[in-house]
């Protein structure tokens, strides 16, 4: 059984201050465990103000995680916070890893750290992966080849996402350092059941007019039904929107692989010189492409939604992580903490829970008999209840 502890702080400047709030809030639960781990949310400025690197100093056990836009945890919703999940088990055990730069070869990279730290006869009951937003790769890359060497082990996680217009400093944290290009895993072993939940657009806004995938390469999209995918965007109006970088966020493409499994949801960033469409996820040859449109009201609508979902199921339960991404804090306009909010008031004190915004999604589409269909997502909320 897992013990779950979520602790904050919003203490930026003042070190000690904020590694005495954290350490009082966990004294605060009893003891801990046998085996400990520590999952991480915060904004930026914990990093460059020495603050989660003297947390890590002052902890007994690995602590990993990602920069956010945004989060909730502990009873409190803000931007400039830091939130810490604590699991703590006599029974399930946590082993982390930090694998070597991802821009070369990403696959090759996390074959070698899984291969290092994963129990040889035991396949893990659950993987977290952590991982920086990087324009050169595609998140779906590590969900693949995570699902390959666990053969199918649930995986759940999230990319860093910042509120910088550039998004400079989307790193991904691990013991106290912080980097561009690594992945931080998190293999869980033991009886542990997760349970999935996902939110991405409303049926009613997606578009009724299909298009196939013809010609791509990972996550750069090139043709559409055999023509250019400029063509695609000037029939549909979108020349000039595809035209700017993250101006299309609001309009997320809708992805059926064609193989029974349900629709994905991945994000138009740019154009390549070559006018083709970089997108924040791979572009499978064959798979049926749809448009969405998304708004405010249809954010609140399907969260609230999920949310309800989770409500009915986690009696019982020991922890809830959820991640949503950045497009859909985006289209929240001005009122950018409400998908928070909401999930802060229908959860209360059910169980302990953290949610943070995401530059991309890792979570199964489906689980069957321990085996999942582990798929990368963009525009969606992603939840893990276990």
């Amino acid at each position: 059984m897992i013990q779950t502890i979520v602790a904050g702080t919003s203490e930026i400047d003042d070190v000690a201050r904020s590694v005495e709030d954290i350490r009082l809030q966990l004294e605060a639960a009893g003891p801990l465990k046998k085996h400990t781990v520590g999952l991480l949310a915060c904004h930026y400025e914990f990093v460059l103000s020495g603050v989660v690197r003297a947390l890590n100093d002052a902890l007994p056990f690995d602590v990993t995680g990602t920069i956010t836009a945004a989060q909730a945890g502990h009873g409190e919703v803000g931007t400039l916070r830091l939130c810490l999940t604590v699991l703590t088990s006599d029974d399930v055990e946590f082993i982390t890893a930090l694998t070597p730069s991802l821009l070369e070869n990403p696959a090759d990279a996390i074959r070698k750290t899984y291969a290092a730290v994963a129990q040889k006869d035991t396949a893990p009951s659950l993987i977290f992966a952590f991982a920086p937003f990087m324009v050169e790769n595609s998140g779906d890359d590590y969900v693949d080849v995570l699902s390959e060497l666990s053969g199918g082990a649930p995986c759940f996680g999230t990319l860093a996402v910042d509120d910088t217009l550039d998004f400079s400093n989307c790193f991904l944290v691990h013991n106290g350092h912080h980097y561009r290009d690594h992945l931080a895993l998190v293999l869980v072993y033991g009886e542990v059941k997760p349970r999935f939940f996902t939110a991405t657009i409303s049926m009613d806004k997606v578009l009724d007019r299909a298009a196939l995938v013809t010609k791509s390469a990972g996550h750069i999209l090139m043709e559409l039904n055999d023509r250019p995918v400029a063509e695609y965007f000037e029939n549909l109006g979108l020349t000039k929107a595809s035209e700017t970088s993250y101006a299309m966020t609001s309009l997320p493409f809708m992805l059926d692989y064609n193989d029974g499994t349900p629709w994905v949801s991945k994000v138009f960033i740019g154009l390549t010189p070559e006018k083709y469409a970089i997108c924040a996820g791979t572009m499978p040859e064959g798979a049926s492409l749809y448009i969405g449109v998304f708004d405010k009201r249809d954010v609140l609508t399907t969260t609230g939604a999920a949310a309800d979902q989770i409500v009915e199921a986690i009696e019982g339960a020991s922890g809830l992580l959820i991640y949503s991404c950045i497009s859909r804090n985006m289209t929240l306009g001005s009122d950018q903490l409400a998908e928070l909010d909401l999930f802060r008031d229908k959860i209360g004190d059910k169980v302990p829970f953290m949610m943070a915004y995401s530059g991309g999604e890792l979570c199964p589409t489906q689980v069957t008999d321990g085996h999942a269909i582990n798929r990368f997502h963009n525009n969606a909320l992603i939840a893990c209840v276990f």
